[in-house]
């Protein structure tokens, strides 16, 4: 089984969790802004981890899920953190759908800055989808 991560963070909360997941899964995980995001070859899981900024999602995030080819994600699977809610996994989720992407029902959400056992936690949660 194929996965790749994809993440944006401003503060280094995501990427935390994106590393972590991306540990687990054995890939680099890779910030949407960074030139060798976009996905070359499909793969069967695609996690993809954002936080919510002034209510909405970054510049970064919303331009990468616009011009994700949906032809090389078999699923995708959403994961966020945020300081003040989880309505990111909701934009993500909603963005994908509209490109055609089967997106998994549950996600992964850490409040605030994710401690250790959470780390583990997320590790957790990637064996269930590889």
């Amino acid at each position: 089984m194929t996965a790749a991560v994809r993440y944006f963070s401003r503060s280094g909360n995501t990427k935390l969790v994106a590393d972590a997941i991306a540990e687990e899964a054995g890939v680099s995980a890779v910030s949407v802004d960074q030139p060798d995001a976009a996905l070359t070859e499909k793969v069967d899981v695609l996690f993809v981890g954002g936080a919510l900024y002034a209510y909405g999602l970054d510049k970064h995030l919303k331009a990468y899920l616009a011009n994700l080819d949906a032809s090389k994600v078999g699923k995708a699977v959403v994961f966020s953190t945020s300081w003040i809610s989880k309505h990111s996994i909701d934009l993500i989720r909603n963005a994908l759908k509209a490109k055609g992407i089967t997106v998994a029902e549950n996600s992964f959400y850490v409040k605030n800055k994710a401690n250790a056992a959470q780390l583990e936690e997320a590790k957790a949660f990637t064996k269930t989808f590889i």
